[in-house]
């Protein structure tokens, strides 16, 4: 016979009729299994917690990692060093000048006091017209309150009376400027040209 007039045969290879019984000329070798291949997991990336903004407050970017007292002494040791080594070559390069005087609380008070008062222009040579730091001196004038505060009760009576000094003047001399820029810029709005109106202390910033 030709292969061309081979009868066409189908085979049933399944193994269960359709009422789920295991067929009479079912093959009785174990049906192999079909193996899928297992599901590739994606690869997990680290996903940033996330942080609330309560917790953002709460936690602020400028905590500093706690110091131990060893840390502390050796940074305050090695500035000692340095600074004595500084010392020694100043006078080595300019012998009989005076020792630098040691840093004491009055000392740091008169330091923001000069710079307030300067930054409100009482440094201006006279017959200058005054440059003014209004906000610098409003910082160094709340520096000096913010000394006060957190030194109260470990003063002695001499730098009390000092920092209150020193405080009572700022105030003064700050209400003095902020009136006459105020007095001075009330005066120059209505000016017209050949009217210009009087000089006063002008804002650096």
């Amino acid at each position: 016979m030709s292969e061309q007039n081979k009868p066409f045969v189908v085979t049933d290879r399944r193994k269960f009729t359709m009422d789920g019984d295991i067929r009479p000329d079912a093959d009785p070798s174990p049906a192999k299994e079909r193996r899928e291949p297992a599901p590739v997991e994606p690869e997990s990336k680290p996903v940033a917690a996330e942080t609330s903004p309560e917790a953002a407050a709460a936690t602020p970017e400028s905590d500093l990692p706690p110091l131990t007292s060893e840390q502390i002494e050796q940074a305050r040791q090695a500035y000692q060093m340095t600074s004595d080594r500084l010392d020694t070559a100043i006078r080595a390069a300019n012998p009989g000048a005076d020792h630098p005087p040691t840093m004491s609380f009055d000392q740091l008070v008169q330091s923001v006091y000069m710079t307030a008062i300067m930054q409100l222009g009482g440094a201006t040579p006279e017959g200058q017209q005054p440059q003014v730091d209004i906000i610098g001196a409003r910082q160094s004038i709340d520096m000096l309150g913010v000394l006060a505060e957190k030194t109260k009760g470990n003063l002695t009576p001499e730098e009390s009376r000092l920092l209150e000094s020193a405080l009572f003047e700022l105030h003064m001399a700050f209400l003095e400027i902020t009136q006459a820029l105020a007095r001075s810029a009330a005066a120059k709005a209505p000016a017209g040209p050949g009217r210009p109106g009087p000089v006063g202390p002008s804002i650096v910033r």
